[in-house]
């Protein structure tokens, strides 16, 4: 068998002019409105910068991503819960947090939609609005993060059986090479 060459794809993004769509209600200062649609799962981390924090983070690296874990639940959830309270200034410190953390491995679809979430936020606190604009992004956050995050657990897993990648030389049997 040859060897599989995994190559990242960027996510496609549909943008949508709201100036032209008609609304049962106006939307505050929104005109256009980015939806990040992953073509499928592959595409929601880049595998070359999760091998470099791999590489780099060494031994602790199953410790930080079970860190990852825990912060991301308690962010998803901490933005869920100010959005229901329309509490602009609490998204901006667990939407901040979580597009570190998911840049860090890789996870830069759900980068951009907490990058997203978090400069909505942060617009808002300074013009003292309510963060609403902010709820399409924030309805694709947990279904983003839980897919991600099953990825890198999946791939972080040292009992899951590996594709032969680039690099990897395909064994077929018991004591071939």
């Amino acid at each position: 068998m040859g060897d599989e060459i995994r190559v990242a794809r960027q996510p496609v993004i549909y943008t949508y002019d709201l100036e032209e769509v008609e609304l049962s209600e106006p939307i505050p200062r929104v005109t256009k409105l980015e939806t990040i649609v992953s073509m499928d799962e592959t595409d929601l981390v880049d595998w070359t910068a999760f091998a470099k924090a791999r590489s780099e983070l060494g031994a602790g690296f199953v410790r930080i991503l079970g860190y990852f874990r825990e912060d991301g639940v308690k962010s998803v959830a901490a933005i869920e819960n100010a959005m229901r309270a329309q509490n602009a200034a609490a998204i901006v410190i667990p939407a901040h947090t979580l597009k570190g953390e998911a840049r860090q491995f890789g996870a830069e679809p759900l980068a951009l939609i907490a990058e997203t979430i978090e400069m909505i936020a942060r617009d808002c606190v300074e013009q003292h609005d309510t963060p609403s604009e902010a709820l399409q992004h924030v309805v694709e956050l947990r279904p983003t993060f839980e897919s991600t995050l099953t990825l890198l657990e999946r791939e972080a897993n040292p009992l899951v059986e590996r594709r032969p990648g680039f690099g990897r030389r395909a064994v077929s049997g018991f004591g071939q090479a």
